[in-house]
């Protein structure tokens, strides 16, 4: 018996637009990494890009469940140099990039190599209501 290989055509893929308003991070990050790295198809391969486009608007009104969590959750950068480590918390980076948060919370989600950055370029986060992919035709997709 032969091994099934899917066909991907890069010209085939689906848009989804996500409406992050009211929406948890974490559980909104994996159905999010999940639609990216195409596991909710069939066609599912591990070491291919068979997944879809994601478009995530109100990226500014996520929430986080917890009540000190927006103070305790903490954002890390090292620049390489000593004493270069720069940290900033949830609620600080929801004020300053809220489309970042969002971001990186999916980028954690997906596989650490090539294919994981192929991926990642499929994701489209805005801040607001407003998104300049209305070509593409992208249908909605209910997160709850």
């Amino acid at each position: 018996m032969k091994t099934f290989i899917p066909k991907i055509d890069p010209q085939n893929r689906k848009w989804h637009v996500v409406d992050l308003n009211g929406a948890i991070l974490g559980r909104a990050a994996v159905k999010v990494a999940n639609i990216l790295r195409g596991k909710d198809k069939p066609i599912f391969t591990p070491h291919l890009d068979t997944g879809d486009h994601i478009i995530a608007i109100n990226a500014s009104l996520i929430k986080v469940t917890g009540n000190n969590k927006p103070q305790n959750l903490k954002y890390y950068r090292y620049s390489g140099y000593p004493g270069g480590l720069k940290e900033i918390t949830f609620a600080k980076m929801m004020q300053k990039k809220p489309e970042e948060v969002f971001r990186l919370a999916v980028r954690r989600m997906l596989p650490k190599n090539r294919l994981g950055r192929k991926i990642f370029k499929k994701l489209h986060v805005y801040a607001g209501a407003e998104h300049p992919h209305q070509a593409q035709k992208p249908e909605v997709l209910k997160l709850n």
